[in-house]
């Protein structure tokens, strides 16, 4: 059986995909590449915006256009929230909602055997007309990997291990903000968290496999612990101790819960990078209260503060700090953009901001406020903070020449050079070394 897969979205959509691919090589059936044609196409959509639900619906007519004979099974956000328009589709077996995904692996391959009897045959079913009950098919490496066919707490175990150097490990998912532009929650469902025990033998397994680093992901990773008995804390220290692993990033931190105590065993020289990507959205209070955001731009100001107190100083490097800001909320007059200006250049200094435009969801509460911002307001505003990012950047990393960084060089080769980020996600090059690839190296920047 071939099997084609595609990942659109978030990093922790990329894990999920890179866990069942694993799942799938393990019992036996083969990855190919699109255009090879697979037996089945296995597509993890997004739906953050308009726009990548339209690259969700596009990538379904693609694999039913490349072969028609295939299933096409569809997972993912936009699988949750637009399932009966997903399964209308020319050439769609299955939609796996977000609590049906651990199902995926066992569904599969119960058909797969189908396929090889009669290829491409309805799925047998029951005496009631419901399908037959699943295989549980037993598959494991010889290092003991085990496949994550099961859910826990409404949440299945997954990380990637397509790259060499790095691994993105998912610890959370769900949200239970509920903010006003967004359908994460309705998605993703509630917060909920994997047990610690599952995640400290994922890392152990990432360890076995020689990747050097791991960036935590979820949708609300800082919420880690709804639903256990442990806390966010008690995850990064257990993380830290696990042997094999030389990094750890945090991919996403709501400011709010980025506690003292948190910031202080961080900074007390541990595995965690001095690199922070933190969510503001809107430099304007007004904004803020509005949309339902949980802190005000003062706390926020203040996280970064301590944090950069904590952590930088004589011989140690500035912190990078990666903000996500929405343009273009229900409601943001040119005052209040201005008021997100001057916050991220005069307040924050961020090393970098993340730009979306507000996106129209159908469903939330914003979507259905009177005060919409025309789209061309929206694009003159993202070219503002892009055109700030890349000055904070460029004043980030200048203020890094000539001092040193360790990099862990990654396995791309481009053009004959490779290249790697420091412990605060400066990138750098060098020429092409094959005995360099997954190794750290301090460098003069």
């Amino acid at each position: 059986m071939k099997i084609a897969f595609s990942t659109l979205g978030c990093k922790l959509n990329y894990a999920e995909t890179s866990t069942w691919e694993r799942a799938f090589l393990r019992a036996g059936w083969e990855a190919v590449k699109w255009k090879d044609k697979a037996d089945v196409y296995l597509i993890n959509t997004c739906a953050v915006t308009a726009t990548a639900e339209k690259k969700s619906r596009n990538m379904i007519r693609r694999a039913n256009s490349l072969s028609p004979d295939a299933r096409i099974i569809v997972t993912g956000c936009y699988a949750q929230l637009r399932r009966k328009e997903l399964e209308s589709m020319p050439g769609v077996w299955r939609v796996f909602g977000a609590e049906e995904k651990h199902l995926i692996v066992d569904e599969c391959l119960g058909v797969g055997q189908t396929f090889l009897i009669r290829r491409f045959a309805t799925p047998p079913t029951g005496d009631a007309g419901g399908p037959l009950p699943l295989m549980r098919p037993r598959v494991a490496t010889d290092s003991g990997e085990s496949v994550p066919l099961h859910s826990a707490n409404g949440i299945f175990g997954a990380y990637s291990s397509g790259e060499r150097t790095r691994s993105f490990l998912k610890v959370q998912d769900g949200c239970d903000n509920f903010c006003a532009y967004c359908t994460v929650p309705f998605a993703r469902g509630r917060s909920r968290s994997l047990p610690l025990c599952e995640v400290i033998r994922s890392a152990g397994e990432i360890a076995a496999k020689g990747i050097k680093e791991v960036v935590l992901t979820g949708v609300n990773t800082g919420d880690y612990g709804r639903g256990t008995s442990e806390s966010f804390l008690d995850l990064l220290k257990a993380l830290d101790a696990v042997p094999g692993i030389e990094r750890y990033r945090i991919s996403s931190i709501e400011p709010n819960l980025i506690t003292e105590e948190i910031v202080d065993w961080i900074a007390s020289g541990t595995k965690f990078q001095p690199h922070f990507h933190i969510p503001l959205q809107s430099g304007s209070d007004t904004l803020l209260k509005k949309v339902g955001r949980r802190y005000d731009t003062a706390l926020f100001a203040s996280r970064i503060d301590y944090i950069r107190k904590a952590m930088e100083g004589p011989g140690k490097p500035m912190v990078f700090f990666g903000i996500d800001v929405i343009v273009g909320l229900p409601g943001e007059t040119e005052e209040l953009f201005q008021e997100t200006v001057s916050f991220l250049r005069d307040v924050v200094k961020p090393s970098f901001i993340h730009v979306f435009p507000y996106s129209r969801r159908p469903g939330t509460r914003a979507a259905l406020w009177p005060d919409q911002i025309p789209e061309s307001v929206k694009k003159e505003r993202v070219d503002v903070l892009e055109n700030l990012s890349s000055q904070l950047h460029a004043e980030f990393v200048a203020a890094h020449k000539g001092q040193r960084g360790t990099v862990l060089w990654e396995s791309t080769k481009k053009d004959g050079t490779m290249g790697g980020y420091t412990a605060n996600y400066i990138r750098v090059e060098r020429p092409w070394d094959a005995a360099r690839v997954n190794t750290l190296e301090e460098v003069d920047l």
